[in-house]
């Protein structure tokens, strides 16, 4: 396994494991498939926040973080994904993308990583909760996809490196 930055090429790639996810699943509430160019302009924009891992030469996951929430009081707050094909799930791929996920935020000084997951995801709540990531909030039918309603559970990891960064000098805006 290679983890590695993200490149514009990588769109592809992360396009095939993102969209069977988006047009199968309750795991996101997205119901647009994501086009390579926009995954591309997200790479370059992200640069080191978005990470793949290939298995024998090819992508089979991706990790990436943005902004939660806009407006300067959320700047060192942000809210992650992480995705993997299919056969990669737990094989511990999904564990080693947070760690250098989390390894890049503390870097940036990010002070917390959010998981927004579709309640309809309990591996994923489980997944995040073995990784010390907190329930801090469930949302009841926030999301609408398959003609179902659907919960939105809210989890946080607070990251030591960003403890102790002073409040006026938080990562810029976002």
């Amino acid at each position: 396994m290679i983890l590695r930055a993200a490149r514009p090429e990588d769109a592809a790639a992360v396009c095939a494991i993102a969209n069977p996810i988006i047009r199968d699943t309750l795991i996101t509430f997205t119901t647009r498939e994501r086009m390579a160019q926009d995954v591309a302009r997200q790479i370059a924009e992200r640069g080191a926040a978005f990470l793949v891992a290939e298995r024998g030469g090819a992508v089979a996951g991706f990790a990436t973080y943005g902004p939660f929430r806009s407006g300067p009081g959320y700047a060192a707050s942000r809210e992650h994904t992480v995705q993997l094909v299919p056969e990669a799930r737990g094989r511990g791929l999904g564990r080693a993308l947070m760690a250098r996920l989390e390894a890049v935020a503390s870097g940036e000084g990010i002070h917390v990583l959010i998981a927004g997951i579709s309640a309809a995801n309990p591996a994923a709540i489980a997944f995040h909760a073995a990784l010390g990531y907190a329930e801090v909030g469930r949302m009841p039918e926030v999301g609408r996809k398959q003609g179902r309603w659907l919960d939105l559970v809210l989890m946080q990891k607070i990251l030591a490196a960003g403890r102790h960064a002073a409040p006026d000098s938080a990562p810029g805006p976002g």
